[in-house]
């Protein structure tokens, strides 16, 4: 019986009715760009965390890149970010023509560690970039005393944590803005591309909403050079009917992992997700650490059993910024989380017998 890594296909059916609903309701409505559905969701979005404003955007990417020019980050400037998350967190820094400077990781969330990040604050330091990876919050509480006591600009990358949680705060609402994707994979995902920012500034969202729209307030009065990324009607009706279940979605990912936690616990060759004390994990992904990761990840693709890498090369490492000049052994952690990390199958519809399999397989693996 083979196992999907993740299949949304489970979900939609569960929601069908529903989605096919609001999809001919949108296509009957004749209004496809910005209209009621995208209002709505954004007010929605933004209730669910406790924040004032939401602008959809088209992509995750997108939000990233628009709340940084937001905030005010431009060339010269300098973002502090991790070089052990997808490509897109640095590819926005890009976008501005700022440098991304890069801070290791902690070992044991895989996110940002805070201790690292002053000895990396420079004149040209304009923002930090912490990203909540694998649906873990960082560190929050010492990521903004360092942006204040230093006047920085926070701009979180959210896209693998929606619902996630530090000091019972939803992340998104910390820092400056917060950035989300709604990719189909994520915690709330829609059927494409898609994307939202957050934030608590009115300028900061009115600017953001400027941006998306080819930088024009005035229909066909453009102030400044802006960009098309508008989300999607259709995503924004179909995120919409996934937003009324997102309680369950979490509360099942967090089952899953509870079973993981427990049929895996006493394999001593494997490190398990560790949670923040004053955290609450989404388990976006749930990524074990162990020598020989390879090796598993191709007993379990025989075994019918799918699972990922995320991610096996860290940012520092990449063509696209060897001309940062940084070199192997720069970000030891990153390094060696790049060799040893791998996701298992985790999405809320997952069923017992397949979990089951999962676990066995692996124990299976290291009584050989």
């Amino acid at each position: 019986m083979p196992v999907s890594f993740f299949d949304i296909t489970r979900q939609n059916h569960l929601h069908q009715n529903a989605i096919n609903q609001a999809l001919e309701k949108v296509v009957l409505s004749g209004k496809y760009i910005l209209g009621e559905n995208v209002n709505a969701l954004e007010g929605e979005v933004a209730g669910y965390n406790n924040a004032k404003f939401a602008i959809g955007v088209a992509s995750g990417t997108d939000a990233l890149h628009l709340a940084l020019r937001a905030v005010g980050v431009s060339a010269g400037d300098e973002v502090i970010t991790t070089p052990f998350t997808f490509v897109a967190t640095a590819e926005a820094i890009a976008y501005c023509n700022a440098t991304p400077v890069f801070v290791d990781i902690e070992p044991n969330t895989f996110n940002i560690d805070p201790a690292a990040i002053k000895a990396k604050i420079t004149k040209k330091t304009k923002a930090l970039l912490p990203v909540h990876l694998y649906g873990q919050s960082c560190d929050m509480g010492k990521i903004m005393q360092i942006a204040r006591a230093h006047k920085l600009k926070v701009v979180e990358d959210c896209a693998q944590a929606f619902g996630a949680e530090f000091t019972g705060k939803k992340v998104g609402a910390f820092g400056d803005v917060g950035c989300f994707s709604f990719f189909p994979t994520k915690n709330l995902g829609c059927f494409g591309d898609g994307g939202l920012v957050l934030t608590n500034n009115e300028k900061v969202a009115d600017e953001i909403r400027v941006l998306r729209g080819h930088g024009s307030r005035k229909t066909y009065h453009y102030d400044q050079i802006g960009y098309n990324s508008r989300l999607d009607e259709i995503q924004a009706a179909i995120l919409r009917i996934k937003l009324k279940s997102i309680g369950d979605f979490l509360r099942f990912r967090r089952k899953i992992a509870n079973f993981y936690k427990k049929s895996l616990g006493d394999i001593t060759e494997i490190a398990l997700p560790q949670e923040l004390a004053d955290g609450r994990h989404t388990f976006n992904q749930y990524t074990i650490r162990l020598k020989g990761r390879d090796e598993l990840f191709e007993f379990l693709k025989v075994r019918g059993i799918s699972s990922m890498v995320y991610y096996p090369l860290s940012l520092h490492l990449q063509k696209a910024f060897s001309h940062l000049n940084y070199r192997q052994g720069d970000f030891p952690q990153s390094e060696l989380a790049q060799q040893e990390v791998l996701s298992l199958p985790i999405f809320p519809e997952l069923k017992e017998d397949e979990l089951e399999l999962v676990a066995s397989s692996i124990k299976e693996f290291f009584k050989r």
